[in-house]
């Protein structure tokens, strides 16, 4: 059961702020787009399975067009032929969107350090939420995906059009 958000109760009424009831449906409705190159990928396929369940926290559906979902999962190596994909997928994505870098290989290079792969998508697209491990357990992509749903949950309406992110944006070179 998800707790009801600050606010005035009494016997037939409740009332809150409109930013706290979109971030409660907006984090229990998470829709993933798993781009997945590799080991970490295989992980992700036991989180969504029975055993885990992603969908029992609101992201079961998977979609794999990036004009349907709003949280991005990186998942396994990325060479620097690839990144200006993972950059056009991110760009397709509709706003608010967060990414989530799963593994090592996606957060820094992994084991790879290499002239073709890319030491971190944090070099192409703003990251949200790291998860650690070579390749993590499916425990460990949960707790990111709780993480993204704190972030979610408490980001303001307007934080989207304040100066601080489209700076951030702008660094990446997005627009």
């Amino acid at each position: 059961m998800v707790d009801m958000p600050e606010g005035h109760m009494g016997e037939g009424f409740f009332a809150t702020k409109l930013s706290e009831v979109v971030g409660l449906a907006r984090k229990n409705s998470i829709w993933p787009l798993p781009f997945a190159t590799s080991c970490c990928g295989i992980e992700f396929m036991a989180t969504a399975a029975a055993h885990y369940d992603l969908g029992r926290f609101g992201s079961e559906r998977m979609a794999f067009t990036p004009r349907q979902c709003d949280l991005m999962m990186v998942m396994g190596t990325i060479s620097k032929k690839m990144a200006p994909v993972v950059k056009q997928v991110y760009l397709q994505m509709a706003e608010p969107r967060w990414v989530m870098a799963v593994g090592a290989c996606a957060s820094s290079g992994g084991i790879f350090d290499t002239y073709s792969v890319l030491q971190g998508i944090d070099q192409v697209v703003p990251v949200d939420v790291y998860v650690p491990g070579c390749p993590p357990r499916p425990e460990a992509i949960l707790d990111g995906l709780m993480r993204v749903q704190d972030l979610v949950g408490q980001e303001s309406l307007r934080r989207r059009n304040s100066d601080h992110y489209k700076a951030l944006l702008e660094s990446y070179g997005i627009q």
